[in-house]
């Protein structure tokens, strides 16, 4: 009965880890450019009480062996880079990636980040820059008399200034590509921060070697489906059901036995 406990405690601590996810994904249902996430689980080491090919006479073996689980682990916890529905906005500093990559930031330390949330603003310099006002990079100035901004699908930045009618070129947006996008940390506003696991970043210009094109104007919601999680969370909740009743059950035995001398 003490297998019985700690097995079904161990489902009990999964199930509750799966329900942070889902809580998490439901939670973000409207962040811009936000991946879900599923965890991984895998069952834990066996005992075992026999083994499978043991001898059970001079001449004959045991054909199937006999061992009990242990219970359930959580593996991993991996990112769904999935591309999330794109939804006008008219707004000339609103870029959404249609495709792979990550757009580049700076953080106010120095370091870069990686973001696929394109909802761009200009600060006072009239420099690009996301939500925080972290610089966007590489890093791009748009003048202060510019009526008109346009971003190419490569992710060439014009405009067109007071008094001409011809657009000027002020930059070009870049993307970035990892090996291993799943093995990214993910640090918050919508930030993610490259590891051993996730391999070296790799710039390249939108449309060109795997990179997705810039599309403006548009935004890409979060790739999260209301209705796939609330189907998860259905299941979730009824495998920490079934696993405390297994403990329940388990307790309901040991207190028949220890009832035996009455």
């Amino acid at each position: 009965m003490i297998r019985t406990l700690y097995s079904a405690a161990t489902g009990m601590q999964a199930q509750q880890l799966n329900m942070d996810v889902i809580s998490n994904n439901l939670s973000n249902v409207n962040t811009t450019g936000f991946k879900k996430s599923r965890p991984d689980f895998q069952d834990l080491i066996y005992q075992n009480l026999q083994l499978a090919g043991m001898p059970s006479s001079a001449t004959t073996q045991v054909p199937a062996g006999l061992e009990v689980g242990l219970g359930v682990r959580p593996a991993a916890l991996q990112k769904l880079f999935l591309q999330g529905d794109l939804v006008k906005t008219d707004n000339s500093l609103d870029l959404a990636i249609e495709g792979q990559g990550f757009f580049q930031i700076q953080h106010p330390n120095g370091e870069t980040l990686y973001s696929r949330s394109g909802a761009f603003k200009l600060d006072s310099d009239g420099r690009i820059v996301n939500s925080d006002g972290w610089l966007l990079l590489p890093e791009i100035t748009i003048p202060q008399d510019a009526e008109q901004i346009s971003v190419a699908p490569d992710g060439t930045v014009s405009v067109r200034q007071a008094g001409n009618t011809a657009a000027t070129q002020v930059g070009e947006v870049q993307l970035v590509l990892f090996p291993n996008p799943n093995g990214l940390e993910s640090t918050g506003r919508n930030n993610f921060r490259p590891t051993d696991a996730s391999g070296d970043p790799v710039e390249g210009t939108p449309g060109e070697d795997g990179n997705g094109q810039i599309q403006q104007g548009y935004l890409e919601l979060s790739n999260v489906s209301v209705v796939d999680e609330m189907v998860a969370m259905i299941v979730a909740q009824r495998a920490y059901e079934a696993n405390s009743k297994a403990i329940q059950a388990g307790d309901q035995l040991l207190q028949l036995a220890n009832n035996l001398r009455r």
